[in-house]
């Protein structure tokens, strides 16, 4: 029959065999590819790269987590921003108000008080 050589199994398949095959000894991983019509070079290949896709996976997760921190940062900032200039602004509203209370007390007619 038609000898697989295992290259066109898919990554699931592949990795499937890695995990399987990683507490086999060598005699037990000789045994196994030769059921499978695999040799034992390719399913180290096969463990070397998912080795390093796992190593690829941490570095992105590592930018990823770097990203999220910096967008937090960037986001504690602006807020506290907002907070600042709203605080401003509340003061600004309540001189505001309170000139106009003055206002409204006093007059702004100074001559208005003196009939009395």
């Amino acid at each position: 029959g038609h000898r697989n050589t295992g290259e066109d199994w898919s990554p699931e398949a592949k990795l499937a065999v890695v995990i399987e095959t990683a507490s086999m000894s060598e005699a037990e991983l000789s045994a196994y590819c030769r059921e499978k019509g695999l040799y034992p070079e390719q399913v180290q290949r096969w463990k070397e790269a998912c080795l390093q896709g796992a190593g690829m996976q941490d570095e992105r997760q590592k930018a990823v987590q770097k990203q999220q921190r910096e967008a937090r940062k960037t986001i504690k900032k602006l807020k506290s921003e907002v907070r600042r200039k709203d605080k401003a602004l509340a003061e600004t509203t309540s001189l505001l108000v309170l000139s106009k209370k003055l206002e409204a007390l006093y007059g702004e007619d100074p001559d208005s008080g003196e009939d009395n």
